[in-house]
């Protein structure tokens, strides 16, 4: 076994991202090594999604494409774990037989196993559990990022939204001890990391298992505590289970940046009952305005679906109105469409699908003005950015840099990050002295480390920053990123996003900041980024891919969660 290359290919939410970190980790310690740039690897692992009614067509297909390649090689071993594997079960194999490992949620470790038996009887494994048997946070990893890590402190969800397909893949709740994801932060932070994200269905929940209903808050004023953790983010609450406690915990914690993700869903109370969504939109806007009274520069986010069973023109109009309150910085926007297994997907009165598009291009329209006008205000300010690879594709071509404000806002760095044509509050371009300077400046940093710049244009998805650096700071992270470089072979992603690079011509690429047209993301409706199979955070390069997420004016959602 030693030796052999792998690839795992990510689709879904930001758990996913963080178990195809475990997945990969497991993988080298049994020997297999990451897949040279535009070699053919020994093993393509698939770690699926399956919230989106369009996440089967998606496997299948990407599995079709995969089978010449793997008849070129017969050594080549496919195997597919996630969320759709513990949904579809034996059906993979029997719809591609080719494939030669299946595994679920509940049963990462035990991915080696079974493609070495695979190997050996030389017949495809099935193996999925109904239960938990070891947290994938004890399971060793490797770090798409040297600079930002995730960390689970809970998996499954107890909650019973009647659109969401998780819970039945996921399982119940369970909370890790405090101990240990403060112990699992500390480990992070020593290797250089300055940005951890707590990760779980229902980060306000946590605790309960334990009988600490407050235990989240504590968890965040313990992570200000850890020497060299520079940026705390979590997601994603549920607006039912969020307390004041928590609101204080943030603005009080200096390392606890001021972003929030929180799903609405919908504005509709009726909705919203029919959603088994146990809170109404006026909880929900008081969550809105307690939060912007602590920390008034929050960006704040959402989830919202469109066209949920039953929905009528006058409940669409109440979600138009809260996302006017709300003042969102950024939406996940989805489309219902019925998902086999749930409850909504067997409910009366489901609405046209003529209706939902145009209702969601309306829903769009107005997050990408309001997010337009919030990123306007930027305009002027003073940021502190914390560059990472992959967030500005234009990068390598203009000479800039890309990363995330502490507020989650994607922010481009360089005096040819503004697109054609738009203006800044500066009016012209700078002089072509000034611009060479400040590409010089930008040449020397590297992902992780940290600069403060002005914002100069607002875009409806991003904003930019096209003087020097006011300030550059060289980080552990940045150094051990330089280091991977020069060491042959030691790239860092193992983990990579998106249509494998393995038999299939690649999707073409959005501009930098553009959001994605339609609703095609893979995260669950209403399940963002987070651990219910949310938005994917685009920050992870390499060799595991990542799918989605539909950005409707997201600008830097960080994430959300099945909530």
């Amino acid at each position: 076994m030693s030796g052999r290359s792998y690839q795992v290919r990510t689709f879904g939410c930001q758990m996913n991202v963080h178990d195809s970190e475990r997945i990969s980790g497991m993988l080298e310690s049994a020997g297999y090594v990451p897949v040279a740039a535009g070699e053919t690897p020994d093993l393509v692992v698939f770690n699926t999604c399956a919230v989106r009614e369009n996440a089967d067509n998606r496997l299948y297909g990407n599995l079709g494409h995969l089978y010449p390649t793997k008849k070129a090689n017969p050594g080549m071993q496919i195997a597919v774990g996630g969320c759709l594997a513990q949904k579809d079960r034996g059906t993979i194999t029997r719809k591609a037989p080719w494939v030669d490992v299946v595994f679920g949620t509940h049963n990462l470790h035990r991915l080696p196993v079974l493609l070495e038996r695979s190997r050996h009887n030389a017949a495809a494994q099935v193996e999925i559990a109904e239960a938990l048997e070891v947290f994938p946070s004890t399971l060793p990893a490797r770090r798409a990022s040297h600079a930002s890590g995730w960390v689970s402190i809970s998996v499954g969800c107890d909650n019973t939204c009647t659109f969401c397909i998780v819970p039945s893949l996921r399982g119940k709740e369970r909370d890790r001890r405090p101990g240990d994801v403060l112990a699992e932060v500390e480990a992070l932070v020593a290797e250089g990391a300055v940005e951890i994200t707590l990760l779980g269905q229902n980060v306000n929940s946590y605790g309960r298992s334990f009988g600490d209903p407050g235990a989240f808050a504590k968890l965040l004023r313990a992570c200000g505590r850890v020497d060299g953790l520079e940026r705390v983010r979590f997601t994603s609450p549920h607006p039912r289970d969020f307390t004041d406690d928590v609101i204080a915990a943030m603005a009080e914690t200096p390392n606890v940046c001021p972003q929030l993700h929180m799903p609405l869903q919908s504005g509709s109370d009726d909705v919203l009952r029919r959603m088994r969504r146990s809170y109404r939109r006026d909880r929900y806007l008081g969550i809105v305005e307690r939060v912007r009274a602590a920390l008034p520069d929050a960006a704040i986010t959402t989830d919202i679906i469109v066209g949920f069973p039953g929905e009528t023109e006058a409940d669409f109009a109440d979600t138009l109105d809260v996302v006017r309150a709300a003042r969102f910085s950024g939406a996940f926007t989805f489309q219902y469409s019925p998902r086999p297994g749930t409850p909504a997907a067997t409910m009366d009165d489901q609405v046209p699908p003529t209706v939902v598009a145009e209702r969601y291009q309306r829903l769009v329209a107005l997050q990408d003005e309001v997010s337009l006008a919030e990123n306007r205000a930027q305009v002027g300010r003073v940021v502190e950015v914390l560059l990472a690879e992959g967030e500005g594709r234009k990068d390598e071509a203009t000479g800039g840099r890309s990363g995330r404000a502490r507020d989650g806002r994607l922010v481009h760095l360089g005096p040819n990050a503004r697109a054609a044509g738009a203006t800044t509050a500066l009016g012209d371009a700078l002089p072509e002295q000034a611009k060479a300077a400040a590409l010089a400046q930008l040449a020397a940093l590297r992902p992780g480390d940290v600069v403060t710049t002005v914002v100069t244009y607002g875009a409806p998805h991003h904003l930019v920053a096209e003087g020097a650096p006011l300030t550059a700071r060289q980080t552990r992270a940045g150094d051990l990123w330089e280091a991977a470089r020069e060491t042959p072979g030691a790239s860092r992603p193992s983990v990579s996003l998106g249509m494998p690079g393995v038999g299939a011509p690649p999707a073409p690429k959005p501009a930098d900041g553009d959001a994605p047209a339609g609703d095609t993301g893979d995260a669950e409706h209403g399940c963002s980024a987070s651990g219910c199979g949310g938005a994917a955070s685009p920050e992870t390069p390499g060799s595991t891919e990542l799918t989605g997420p539909v950005r409707s004016a997201a600008g830097a959602v960080a994430g959300a969660g099945a909530q």
